[in-house]
């Protein structure tokens, strides 16, 4: 089987905002670059030439012109990009005001609304002006515990225009999940549901509410959205804070208007997992946000006017604030809040028809699960209007590329992502210029000066080692929250390779400049010393089609680690000596002696944080007997129990 599974022909190329920009580049600098890769390793080498050019080419507005690019010092991290230059995120997002639609909300019930671009404005308008008059300003946090519906993206903007700082969190997150990220912050306003749904359930949320709010002391306006509880009303809510339903809290009308911040002016707060601990909480800038999401949609997806992005995702992670980036290059996005599969696998399939989705968003566990269900998307929808399918939450297995280009869509681009909650963004994806090949990512982010560092810190290619970016970039958070003189960020991404972002992903790069991502760095496997990544051993598990999903993890065992195998197996199979040996000999004959697992144990259920990644380091926690510190984050913190003191794990 041939690695190379796609190519973009001549004309798509051409017609490429990414090609049109390269020419842009030749043209304005007096250059001949004529690839990806000269492309790249002009925009890390000429960094300051290459942001102006995204500038430029998208055309940002600056309320202020800066005095500069960028003024760094010796060593990461140093940077100022852009001072004195002022500029305002929502502005870009709200650039048109048109009758096309901008935004269509489907609920897992069927429920669809949309609004144009016009609209769009109106209801920001009107929600602004009453964020305002309840005393929001400058650097005020506005919080949302939200399911993806089109009132969270009208609060964020209107909380963005306005210069306060937005921060959110998912229904489906537990009390303590919620309080654990806002607590920290301090929130002016609360933005919530009063009952969300999931997998045909409604879920009142009244009292994990009530619950959090006792813990808001700061918060002076409470904004109820009755969503899956339409009887919801306000005297519901025990706070000292305003309480108003939605409908009541605003009008739309008239225009918004736009608060000029400096470029580092902090815009969001996003978390991290919180598996190991209370979450972080990153302050992304909105000069930095907008410059890289610009770029990432504008260039490596291509997208435009006249497209539109959907991507699965809830409000809590980091995938819905780039999501709704894409407005700022023209495209419509389409939200949908529920469950993928309710009422059956093929929910999403129909939505890239019904709604003409050119670019689809969704996981490596989400296009798994499409294929062990038996469904061929290719067969059973048109999906003509889709050019792009787009994956990240953990490495994609080589596998599920052969299932999208034989039963998906064979003349699709996928490509494949890895970045961070920590950057809101990608440091390797994809681009319209370059072939995709099984199991690969396509190549590094235009501008990110991405390598893989041996343990000594040289740049190793065909060997694995840590992801790292060695060059300032824009959308590198600006702070950690209560962390004045830097110290958290400082050991948090610079004190493995001093002055150096280290990502903590165990990467490789290839020699034709793809890429590939093993794991995490803190989830490595140790056995007899030897670093093995995650990745590669499920990359292996999944052609075994009695398995549903697994987990390996590193159990110290007799003064050194041993490779543990946990398995979920599809209904009726039973984990027998027979298929222990199947399971062991696919891993051995793809990989080395060193990644076959000395124990496989069957489990009914595998741990997964909301966003959908398998949680290594809580279920390591639980078999060696120590505390998982928040299981909030997790979508199933009951199958935790599972893994706890196994005779199978004792000899």
């Amino acid at each position: 089987m041939s690695d190379l599974l796609w190519q973009p022909d001549a004309e798509r190329i051409a017609q490429s905002r990414m090609d049109q920009f390269r020419r842009d580049i030749n043209q304005r600098h007096g250059l001949a670059l004529s690839s990806y890769t000269d492309l790249h390793r002009w925009s890390v080498e000429q960094r300051e030439a290459f942001w102006q050019a995204i500038v430029d080419f998208f055309d940002i507005r600056f309320h202020t012109q800066p005095d500069a690019v960028l003024r760094e010092g010796a060593q990461m991290p140093s940077a100022e990009w852009f001072p004195g230059a002022t500029l305002n995120f929502a502005e870009h997002l709200l650039r048109r005001r048109d009758d096309a639609v901008a935004v269509i909300a489907v609920a897992e019930n069927g429920q669809r609304e949309q609004l144009t671009w016009a609209e769009l404005a109106e209801h920001v308008a009107g929600f602004q002006a009453s964020l305002q008059a309840a005393g929001v300003g400058l650097g005020d946090r506005v919080a949302a515990c939200m399911p993806n519906t089109w009132q969270t993206l009208v609060a964020m903007l209107a909380t963005t225009s306005l210069g306060a700082i937005w921060s959110c969190s998912s229904p489906d997150f537990g009390t303590h999940g919620v309080i654990d990220r806002f607590g920290q912050i301090e929130p002016k306003v609360l933005i919530t549901c009063a009952g969300y749904r999931y997998a045909g359930k409604d879920i009142d949320q009244t009292s994990k509410i009530n619950e959090i709010l006792a813990q808001l002391p700061s918060l002076q306006q409470l904004i109820i959205v009755p969503y899956a509880r339409a009887q919801a009303r306000t005297e519901d809510y025990q706070t000292h804070a305003n309480v108003t339903l939605w409908d009541e809290f605003y009008q739309p009308g008239g225009e918004p208007r736009f608060v000029p911040v400096p470029f580092n002016h902090p815009l969001y707060v996003l978390y991290s997992s919180g598996t190991t601990g209370v979450p972080k909480c990153i302050v992304h800038s909105t000069g930095g946000v907008l410059l890289q999401h610009a770029k990432e949609h504008g260039l490596h997806v291509d997208l435009g006017p006249g497209d539109r992005l959907f991507y699965y995702t809830t409000c809590g992670w980091m995938m819905w604030n780039w999501l709704v980036s894409a407005l700022a290059v023209g495209s419509a996005v389409v939200l949908y809040d529920g469950s993928p599969f309710h009422p059956g696998h093929e929910r999403l399939l129909d939505l890239i028809d019904d709604e003409r989705i050119s670019v689809f968003g969704t996981s490596p566990k989400f296009l798994a699960t499409l294929e062990s269900s038996g469904l061929k998307p290719a067969h059973s929808h048109n999906l003509s209007s889709l050019k792009t399918l787009l994956c990240t939450g953990s490495a994609l297995s080589p596998q599920s590329y052969d299932f999208v280009y034989r039963d998906f869509k064979p003349d699709v681009c996928l490509a494949s992502m890895s970045g961070g909650t920590d950057v809101v963004s990608c440091f390797v994806n994809g681009n319209p210029l370059s072939a995709v090949r099984r199991g690969e990512i396509m190549g590094k982010s235009l501008g990110m000066a991405v390598e893989v560092w041996n343990d000594a810190g040289v740049a190793v290619i065909g060997e694995k080692g840590e992801l790292v970016c060695t060059r300032h970039f824009p959308a590198m958070p600006v702070g950690l929250w209560h962390d004045p003189d830097g110290t958290k960020l400082r050991k948090s991404y610079f004190s493995l390779f001093p002055g150096v972002w280290a990502q903590g992903d165990y990467a490789e790069q290839l020699p034709h400049g793809g890429m590939l991502i093993h794991g995490r760095s803190d989830a490595v496997l140790n056995p007899g010393g030897v670093r093995i990544g995650t990745a590669e051993i499920y990359r292996q598990v999944e052609k075994v089609p009695q398995v549903l999903d697994s987990v390996a993890i590193g159990q110290q065992w007799q003064d050194d680690v041993r490779v543990v195998l946990f398995v979920r197996l599809q209904d009726g199979v039973t984990l027998d000596d027979h298929l222990q040996q199947q399971i062991r000999q696919v891993i051995r004959a793809n990989t080395t002696p060193r990644h076959v697992p000395a124990k496989i144990v069957a489990v009914t259920d595998i741990p997964r944080t909301i966003s959908g990644k398998v949680v290594e380091l809580a279920v390591r926690n639980v078999v060696h007997g120590e505390p998982v510190k928040n299981t909030d984050a997790l979508a199933n913190p009951e199958a935790l129990e599972q893994f706890r003191n196994r005779p199978e794990l004792s000899d």
